[in-house]
């Protein structure tokens, strides 16, 4: 066998792990969020989407949560609880729904969100940010309240920090069984891949958790919008399925669900 056949078949077979590894991992997911959840968690598998739904997390019980309310400078929206990212005169609005831990988010971050700001930074749109901590409770631990919290940590930098931070968790978001977004220290090590971002507040922020009322302010206005699953992505209020059989759609195929909307 020539070494160029070897090489095609190895490169067939590490794709075949890469879609198996990716297939067990969905099924690992659906598992803990059905058996989990004790009331609306489930994965949805319909209509060839998948997507992680819940209701009320919760989070707003939680200890970390009952401080004081400080809402990020940057903040948006009612309560300030929209993150919007983008020129502000854009003629069109994207709303993007997302919990941290959202496995199903993390594809279509990392598959198709360089895409999504490309769109936002040519002035096609601008993105409003409404994000949950749901996944919290279907899933066991407070990674997505804790990273949702450093979030606005960032946010109170700068928008374009916080995006970044997004970014990061996003590419690095742990496996479902992990709940590393819970550690501050995990955090902070990841914000330390934004340059500038580290600054002795956002560190203080971060630490002292200055943000987690705000956190389960931002979901309790995710509760209220009527969206239950996530991602869920909105057009100038028409949803566009950015998820297909369970995988996220290619950035040419976001761009012209784009196109279809804007004209």
């Amino acid at each position: 066998m020539s070494n160029t056949r070897k090489t095609d078949n190895a490169s067939a077979t590490e794709r075949m792990r890469t879609a198996r590894a990716r297939t067990e991992r969905s099924d690992r997911i659906r598992r803990r969020i059905v058996v989990g959840a004790a009331s609306a968690a489930v994965l949805a598998l319909a209509a060839g989407v998948a997507f992680a739904v819940g209701g009320p997390s919760g989070s707003g019980s939680d200890a970390a949560a009952s401080g004081p309310l400080v809402v990020p400078a940057n903040a948006s929206g009612d309560g300030g609880t929209v993150i919007i990212y983008g020129k502000a005169d854009a003629p069109h609005t994207l709303q993007v729904y997302e919990d941290f831990r959202c496995p199903f988010c993390e594809q279509l971050e990392t598959t198709t969100g360089t895409a999504v700001q490309q769109l936002a930074d040519g002035g096609t749109y601008k993105i409003e940010y409404h994000l949950a901590t749901f996944l919290d409770k279907n899933l066991g631990g407070k990674g997505s309240r804790t990273a949702l919290a450093a979030a606005g940590a960032a946010l109170n930098e700068g928008v374009d920090k916080f995006k970044q931070f997004h970014d990061v968790l996003y590419a690095n978001q742990p496996d479902e069984r992990s709940d590393s977004f819970g550690d501050v220290n995990h955090l902070l090590d990841l914000a330390g891949r934004v340059p500038g971002l580290k600054t002795d507040a956002f560190v203080k922020a971060v630490q002292d958790g200055t943000y987690a009322p705000w956190a389960a302010k931002v979901n309790e206005e995710f509760d209220k919008s009527g969206v239950t699953g996530t991602p869920t992505v909105k057009l100038d209020g028409r949803k566009l399925d950015v998820l297909s059989d369970g995988r996220a759609v290619s950035p040419e195929q976001f761009t012209a669900m784009v196109k279809q909307v804007t004209g």
